[in-house]
């Protein structure tokens, strides 16, 4: 009965205003399915992260506060994410994170998340957003060619190595994300810092090793000559680099 009282709690719907608070050195998914939210308050307290999740549209704030070193966290999606507070304290450290995903194998580096953030009022020593690219994924290693076949001691020919196969190009790196931002007409441009770097280039895949030439084993007096050894891949090229991101600043 506690643990089903503790999801009801956790999944129920933040579509009307109210508060919520992240404590100290914990980490909080936004408890809530709606694409729209509407907070009262919010509150993440120092060393705390509060998640906001990539079906996320809109987060509208009446009072917003960031304690030290605490961290609005926003998952990668393709759509643009507004949050908007008419009232917001920003502690030393505090930062809004939305970078891209790294590459894998299998999936392509995200850009980072656009933001469309809008501080009415605002007060704090510094405004930090990271909105970098993710970066590729390297390229795949090379297979090392197989060992020649082994001779005979007085009859029979070693069989030459195989070549080993080049290695695979790097992914490309992904985009900084577009950051459309406004703050009051007061707040110094050089206590804002903006992070739209676009995503690292993958690393080229190492090349396959060549296989060794057969060579005879075992042999007294006599050995038959052994098979040259195939010849080494070549490395795969590295990805590009993501475009930088854009920063649309606007006074209020």
């Amino acid at each position: 009965m506690r643990n089903l009282m503790l999801f009801a709690l956790l999944a129920a719907p933040l579509a009307q205003a109210q508060n919520l608070e992240v404590p100290a050195n914990s980490m909080l998914r936004l408890p809530t399915k709606s694409a729209e939210v509407h907070l009262e308050q919010l509150r993440v307290a120092d060393d705390a992260t509060l998640l906001l999740p990539a079906t996320l549209a809109s987060l509208t704030v009446d009072r917003l506060e960031l304690g030290r070193d605490a961290r609005i966290a926003v998952a990668p999606a393709d759509t643009p994410l507004l949050i908007e507070a008419a009232s917001a304290s920003l502690g030393a450290g505090s930062e809004f994170s939305a970078p891209g995903a790294p590459g894998t194998y299998e999936r392509a580096a995200r850009s980072g998340r656009g933001l469309d953030l809008k501080l009415a009022q605002l007060e704090g020593e510094q405004l930090s957003i990271d909105a970098r690219g993710g970066a590729g994924a390297p390229g795949f290693a090379g297979l090392d060619g197989a060992n020649g076949q082994a001779g005979g001691c007085t009859w029979g020919r070693a069989s030459r190595g195989f070549n080993g196969d080049d290695g695979g190009n790097g992914h490309d790196g992904a985009p900084g994300g577009r950051i459309r931002l406004s703050v009051p007409e007061a707040f110094p441009a050089d206590r804002i810092r903006v992070r739209l770097d676009g995503g690292a280039p993958g690393k080229p895949g190492a090349a396959g090793k060549a296989g060794k030439g057969g060579a005879s084993k075992g042999c007294l007096v006599y050995r038959t000559s052994p098979g040259h050894s195939g010849r080494a891949g070549q490395p795969g090229q590295p990805g590009l680099a993501g475009a930088a991101g854009e920063l649309i600043l606007q006074r209020l």
